[in-house]
């Protein structure tokens, strides 16, 4: 798979290096030709100068045969024009934004480009380990409606079924990490002490979640 890159910096020649080593091929764009020195010579892929939003840069890196392509430079206004050029003059559907401005990535959420808002996602990842006892938001649709959240348990619902469980939040439950790996919740998966849990849960709900979980179950 063919994959373009807009912008060089730490993010940008981090993710190009990941993708290589997937087996896959990029093309990195870039106004600054230094720049491209993050990429070190063992990069295999193409290194273009321009914007992304241009469209001759973009043809140079073979963007007509992508399969995804990242905005990642350090402009909102630059990621997010090029992300739409790429979808809507090229038809790459698969495409993300980096930007920092968070209301205008709700906003471009909702007309459906991802994106990643970098605040909004250092301040809810320092959050999460920061502050015990709340649900911590992973990811969510571009519509907001439904978020994967990680839910502190209570030590009462040790023991107890993940299916079990789910049952009593009216919520999946698709996944948790143990002992620092993750897994796919099983119909046999027995919560143990340790477990950090993950919830897809509608949003106006995530509360409603977090204070069932938070206390022991309710015996019925």
């Amino acid at each position: 798979m063919h994959y373009v890159i807009m912008g060089c910096g730490r993010v940008g020649s981090s993710l190009a290096h990941s993708i290589e080593s997937r087996h896959h091929t990029v093309a990195v764009i870039d106004v600054d030709v230094e720049a491209f020195r993050r990429l070190g010579p063992e990069f295999r892929g193409t290194t273009i100068k321009g914007v992304g939003f241009d469209r001759d840069v973009l043809l140079a890196s073979d963007i007509e045969h992508a399969d995804g392509f990242a905005a990642v430079s350090s402009g909102d206004n630059s990621n997010i024009l090029a992300a739409r050029v790429v979808r809507e003059s090229f038809g790459v559907d698969n495409v993300v934004a980096r930007i920092y401005d968070q209301g205008r990535a709700e906003v471009y959420e909702r007309l459906g480009i991802p994106t990643v808002a970098t605040v909004r996602w250092t301040a809810d990842q320092v959050l999460r380990r920061l502050v015990p006892g709340g649900a911590a938001g992973l990811w969510r649709d571009p519509s907001g409606n439904v978020q994967l959240v990680e839910v502190p348990c209570h030590v009462g619902w040790i023991g107890q079924s993940i299916r079990w469980i789910e049952g009593q939040i009216r919520t999946p439950i698709p996944a948790l990490t143990r002992y620092g790996s993750a897994m796919v919740v099983a119909e046999t998966t027995v919560l143990q002490s340790g477990d950090i849990v993950y919830a897809m849960v509608e949003s106006d709900r995530i509360n409603d979640v977090q204070t069932t979980m938070s206390a022991p179950p309710v015996e019925h």
